[in-house]
């Protein structure tokens, strides 16, 4: 009976540094853009030039 209580114990903490790893990252910024970085070689890096030839006034 007491190893268990010793198992359950040791996965809550576990389980809470987990957490706390999680937190932190979502925290730091690491999941905010998941798509551009993974398709980011695909756009085109040349910017195209745009006339401008509105009327002034």
């Amino acid at each position: 009976m007491n190893v268990i209580i010793v198992l359950i114990s040791i996965s809550i903490i576990v389980a809470g540094g987990f957490l706390a790893a999680f937190l932190w990252a979502v925290r730091s910024g690491q999941y905010d853009d998941t798509y551009s970085p993974s398709v980011r070689m695909l756009f085109d890096e040349k910017k195209k030039k745009t006339k401008k030839n509105h009327p002034k006034g």
